[in-house]
């Protein structure tokens, strides 16, 4: 078994996510907050008190909006992560391919384009990997 790169990892990990169809939402609830302060400041400075209510109910209306999520394609989602997010993906997966019997990433590619279950193993980690550290809701279009 030869060393994997993370990157050679991420674009098997695009190909699984692709293949079962996955898609995420990304919660933005920092920048929500932020837009919900920003607005309810400015409707202060122009309006006063009033200004600060209808400012961040305005901002509340727009945060609840952005926090909804878009659910974009997971492989995307995982090209953009950055290299430490990434890495913690990696490791994560390496759990599953560690074991497996192959020597380059195209025999790992293989290997896992071949066989359901560990197609269903690796998918299953992205998933819960996306829950747990970008407080993702990840839907299925098999």
């Amino acid at each position: 078994m030869m060393p994997v790169r993370v990157d050679q990892v991420m674009q098997l990990l695009c190909h699984v996510a692709q293949e079962k169809g996955m898609t995420a939402a990304v919660k933005h609830s920092g920048q929500g907050a932020l837009l919900v302060g920003l607005t309810a400041f400015a409707g202060g400075l122009l309006g006063g008190p009033r200004g600060i209510a209808v400012g961040g109910a305005l901002g509340g209306l727009l945060g609840a909006w952005m926090t909804s999520g878009q659910f974009k394609p997971v492989p995307q989602i995982i090209m953009e992560l950055p290299p430490a997010k990434q890495q913690k993906l990696y490791n994560e997966v390496s759990a599953i391919i560690r074991n497996l019997d192959w020597i380059d990433i195209f025999q790992l590619t293989a290997l896992v384009i071949g066989n359901s279950d560990l197609k269903f193993l690796l998918a299953s980690a992205v998933e819960r990997f996306f829950i747990r550290e970008l407080s993702a809701q990840i839907k299925y279009e098999e």
